[in-house]
């Protein structure tokens, strides 16, 4: 990458080492404008359409696609009313040309008369009316020498002015008209670029802004440039008056055409960087204005919900934004008018267990009459990587889901994107913004109580979130609720259950095998199901595979309902974390991160339970020895119940150390800043993780 400050260091030495200081001031000095504004926009589509349209079609022998946007230009030119005065100021300017350029004067004399002529013009009108009046120039020369063979008059003038014959001089005349197309163009080009330098918007960017303050002191020289180079266009058509018979020198005039030609282009391109500049600080000023436009709208009180969708989403009328999920159609804002919407926010990596779990959720939604809300998917992307790859992907995941989604990711404005990263705090994890039916923000990620409750949790405020939890205690049900049904079958037919997870198959080998033999001694129901591991989709999949052969326990065929297990667990701590609870005052928080730490560990954990609320539970080890040592505490199972003897044995033989991770993901957001023990209750230490997993 080029280093800026070189960058305008090589800028400098362009615009001064063949326009040194004394020139440049020579040409500010001619410069008195008198504040008149002149709609250049109607000269330049003629003058365009003369030199730079007309020349491809003749001289360089291309066709010029007539696109809907031309034949509108040339409609808008068949209305266009030039007034006098400025047809009398190009007709000048042509008279200078031709007198000036016929008679072989110096190039910066000349350039310097015009300049003067038109003092009290601004830079752009100067440019413009001097293209305007070559293009004059040109236009009749080339309608004679092209009109002489076949018009009596055009042949007369030719003869007149003694103008070569083109079709029979063509091959020595094409090295002049080359040099000469390319100067025009990039004559063109600059006065293009100092045009759009006139037309930026004021109200976003001013002349002592750093990027147009810069331009504005290279556009005098540039003027200049592009006038010099009209110059000597208007001398080289000149040089063919009185050619007609005289052998046409091809070498050094057409050489000064093009060295000129590479200059004007030099300009062109440092112009046009720094109007690259200027369009950026435009976008950011845009961007900026329409955030904070973002920021008042959620702190306004509407009607409806259609303000904010359109300042989020798409605020335009031209193209329908959303795609519908079940019929793949395109439809408006208006079918999630007045309605409670959810924004699913994320990148490509939305996982298709994300997705299922959803499309459940949604289409469960939609069946029951009191819990209708609607669910658009926002992706948010990066145009820098965005190919063909990204865009498969993203039709592909659009594809999978019944509800709403943006049709193309890069409707949605930067202003948006910065308001979902800054205000709702998205980085990488998916989050499920809920609006209601006015627009405002019932929750800036309802994706931790929609894991929980699902719709039970309609409308996702904070205050149902608290009311939700009111009503729950640390529970199988809670545990396992909405995964696997037969789990709650066996907790209503008072069977002993015993959750398991980790991926040490030589445990899972001896706890399952000790178990059903200590069932059968103590001559009670158990029951066991294998819950896996967290963030192991590949390792899980394995797993299922070596249940179905091994057939160790019941264990769950999908890694859905493996990844959910996990994922509610995490939900339940970040809601409580939210809430500002802590495990020292909220045993269901103690609870859950209890089990995401026995998920940190190297070997696996249990936990047994009868009933809703009877749990007793251990990591690996533990739980295989109080297994192993089930005759020590058999006989408190008549008076206490199982799962009572089994914490009273846990209790009383806890191991001397122990080391619990707690492994969090660190894109949810909402990672506490202190931690206590779940065993232990001292504070834990905090450690940073990367982690790359290549299953």
């Amino acid at each position: 990458m080029s280093n800026p400050k070189m960058q305008q260091r090589r800028e400098r030495r362009m615009f001064s080492t063949s326009d040194d200081s004394a020139m440049t001031k020579q040409v500010e000095a001619t410069h008195a404008p008198d504040g008149r504004e002149i709609d250049v926009k109607p000269i330049l589509q003629i003058v365009d359409e003369i030199l730079v349209r007309f020349i491809a079609r003749t001289v360089e022998g291309h066709e010029v696609k007539r696109d809907q946007d031309a034949l509108e230009m040339t409609a808008a030119l068949a209305e266009f009313d030039m007034l006098d005065s400025l047809a009398y100021i190009i007709n000048k300017i042509s008279c200078e040309l031709s007198c000036k350029c016929s008679g072989g004067g110096d190039a910066h004399s000349s350039t310097m008369v015009l300049l003067n002529y038109m003092s009290s013009y601004a830079w752009h009108a100067k440019v413009v009316l001097t293209l305007a009046a070559f293009a004059v120039i040109f236009g009749e020369f080339w309608l004679v020498a092209q009109l002489s063979a076949e018009n009596t008059l055009a042949k007369s003038v030719a003869l007149l002015k003694q103008l070569p014959d083109i079709a029979e001089n063509f091959m020595s005349l094409k090295p002049h008209f080359e040099a000469l197309i390319r100067l025009v163009k990039a004559a063109m080009d600059v006065t293009m670029c100092i045009v759009e330098f006139k037309e930026l918007p004021s109200e976003y960017i001013s002349e002592d802004t750093p990027p147009m303050s810069v331009a504005s002191t290279h556009i005098p020289i540039a003027s200049y440039w592009v006038i010099r180079s009209i110059v000597a266009c208007s001398s080289q058509i000149a040089s063919l008056v009185g050619m007609r018979n005289e052998s046409i020198s091809s070498t050094t005039e057409a050489w000064e055409l093009s060295s000129l030609a590479h200059k004007v282009s030099s300009i062109y391109e440092h112009l046009k960087n720094q109007l690259v500049l200027c369009y950026q600080y435009i976008d950011d000023k845009r961007h900026i204005e329409a955030f904070h436009n973002l920021i008042r709208l959620f702190e306004t009180v509407h009607v409806d919900n259609m303000k904010i969708l359109r300042a989020l989403i798409y605020a335009k009328d031209d193209v329908l934004p959303l795609v519908d999920g079940t019929t793949k159609s395109r439809v408006s804002l208006e079918v999630l008018r007045r309605k409670h919407v959810l924004l699913l926010i994320s990148d490509l990596d939305l996982s298709q267990e994300e997705i299922l779990v959803l499309d459940n959720l949604y289409k469960d939604a939609r069946a029951r009459g009191d819990t209708h809300y609607e669910m658009v998917w926002i992706p948010v992307v990066d145009k820098a990587t965005w190919n063909e790859t990204s865009k498969q992907k993203f039709e592909y995941l659009q594809s999978l889901m019944a509800w709403y989604s943006v049709y193309d990711p890069f409707i949605i404005e930067p202003s948006a994107i910065k308001y979902i990263k800054e205000v709702w705090n998205f980085s990488k994890t998916a989050i499920l913004v809920a609006l209601d039916p006015q627009g405002k923000l019932s929750s800036p990620n309802v994706v931790h109580m929609l894991w929980i409750w699902g719709n039970l949790a309609f409308p996702f405020t904070s205050e149902k979130e608290e009311s939700l939890w009111k009503q729950e205690i640390w529970s199988l049900e809670l545990l396992v609720d909405g995964i696997d049904p037969t789990v709650l079958e066996w907790m209503t037919d008072g069977k002993l259950i015993c959750l398991y997870g980790g991926e040490d198959l030589e445990w899972i080998e001896k706890f399952t095998t000790t178990a059903i033999s200590v069932a059968k001694a103590g001559k009670f129901e158990l029951e066991m199901a294998y819950v896996g591991k967290s963030n192991a989709k590949e390792r899980m999949q394995k797993m299922i595979k070596t249940f179905t052969t091994r057939k160790f326990s019941y264990f769950w065929p999908n890694v859905t309902s493996i990844w959910f297990f996990w994922t509610r667990l995490e939900s339940m701590l970040y809601s409580k974390l939210q809430h500002g609870r802590t495990v020292e005052n909220d045993d269901i928080m103690s609870q859950v991160m209890t089990v995401l730490s026995f998920d940190g560990s190297d070997r696996g954990w249990a936990i047994f339970c009868r009933g809703a609320t009877e749990m007793a539970r251990a990591k690996g080890d533990s739980a295989l020895i109080c297994l192993q040592d089930f005759d020590k505490w058999k006989d408190r199972i008549e008076e206490d119940g199982v799962v009572q003897a089994m914490n009273d044995y846990l209790n009383k033989n806890k191991p001397p150390h122990h080391c619990n991770r707690l492994i969090l993901p660190g894109s949810t957001g909402g990672i506490p800043q202190k931690v206590v023990c779940a065993e232990c209750g001292r504070q834990m230490e905090k450690y940073f993780m990367y982690r790359c997993c290549v299953e």
